[in-house]
């Protein structure tokens, strides 16, 4: 899957989930690339910035109506929510968006292009429809001609929405200012909105899912290093067989651990307690052996719930537990876990 970014002004709608769960594709489009955004449209936040809600974006503003986006030449639907529906008082917002001529982009499940009215819209206006889920992934994966001289990195989960995309983003451009030839490796929406390419790997057929983020791998080989995007977890009920074949898929040489500290329970299943991360490092490596030598080198913490004494307190709390490498990428930097991906390159070359 490919997403055109030229030239592109967004008007990004997010209608009452302008928060950084929910919202987080918006959120994360603004922290990449935030050049290309107008506004984003929530009338029960209008008058405020993007900063106030989602902590990047600066003083984007966030406007009622799309009328208000001025000058901007698509609508993106910056929601990522469970089941991925469109929300019914979205589509009227849709529907005038193509009737202006403005392309839509949707990570959601279900498909804007599905819908004769949207599609009759764009045909006459001359909009472009995309949708970042849509595939024809048809192929199983053979385990044939990798490179293993290219240095593969999974950014694995102990629950959902943890960080996983941002942890694979930031190791990728903070190798890229230290001079290496790093490729970001997408296999979800928000991740395809940004780097413009990758794999929506949860809308693709179960026996293609290894097959699908192989061609990936594939497709980047000639880099340095992958950091591959991981999705769900192998812990949470709903996600884990995704998790699982995105894991075998791209056979990764390192894993990195991401949780979010002071979670009360698994994301959307609150009855459902989280799995330790000592249990998970664990579990995550024993299942990334069965294809290959693997191992979790280090921890992303997410600690967007704790102010900085705690976020010290809970980072040397799991650097005790682990014996592993521990920091919030976006507070802390990434350099501890950088250090422990370069650490590794010995090690493959010994292979």
């Amino acid at each position: 899957m490919a997403v055109e970014q030229s030239g592109r002004r967004l008007a990004i709608l997010t209608e009452g989930h302008t928060e950084p769960v929910t919202g987080k594709t918006a959120s994360s489009v603004l922290r990449y690339r935030p050049e290309e955004v107008v506004a984003l449209i929530d009338g029960t936040q209008a008058g405020r910035t993007a900063h106030e809600l989602l902590g990047v974006g600066g003083e984007t503003p966030i406007v009622a109506t799309l009328a208000e986006c001025k000058g901007a030449n698509a609508l993106m639907i910056g929601i990522a929510p469970s089941g991925g529906r469109i929300p019914p008082a979205w589509k009227a917002i849709i529907l005038d968006a193509l009737n202006q001529g403005m392309d839509v982009v949707s990570g959601l499940h279900e498909f804007i292009s599905n819908d004769p009215a949207f599609v009759a819209a764009a045909a006459k206006s001359g909009a472009t429809i995309t949708d970042v889920r849509k595939n024809n992934e048809n192929e199983v994966a053979h385990r044939l001609n990798i490179r293993e001289e290219c240095l593969r990195i999974h950014t694995v989960g102990q629950d959902c929405c943890v960080g996983k995309m941002l942890a694979a983003i930031e190791l990728t451009n903070a190798m890229k200012a230290r001079g290496h030839d790093a490729k970001f490796v997408a296999s979800g929406q928000t991740g395809i909105m940004i780097e413009g390419d990758g794999v929506p790997i949860d809308c693709v057929v179960a026996d293609f899912v290894n097959g699908a983020i192989e061609k990936q791998i594939l497709a980047h080989q000639h880099h340095e290093m992958l950091f591959i995007e991981g999705q769900g977890s192998l812990a949470h009920p709903k996600y884990s067989a995704v998790t699982l074949g995105l894991l075998h898929g791209c056979a990764p040489h390192g894993m990195i651990m991401c949780y979010e500290a002071a979670r009360p329970a698994t994301h959307g299943m609150e009855y459902v307690p989280l799995t330790s991360l000592a249990k998970l490092v664990e579990v995550y490596e024993v299942m990334a052996n069965l294809m290959g030598p693997s191992k979790v080198i280090g921890v992303a913490m997410n600690s967007r719930r704790l102010d900085d004494d705690q976020a010290e307190v809970e980072r040397e709390k799991v650097r005790a537990e682990l014996g592993l490498p521990v920091c919030d990428v976006i507070r802390h930097g990434s350099d501890e876990l950088v250090e422990a991906v370069l650490a590794m390159r010995p090690q493959l070359v010994a292979r």
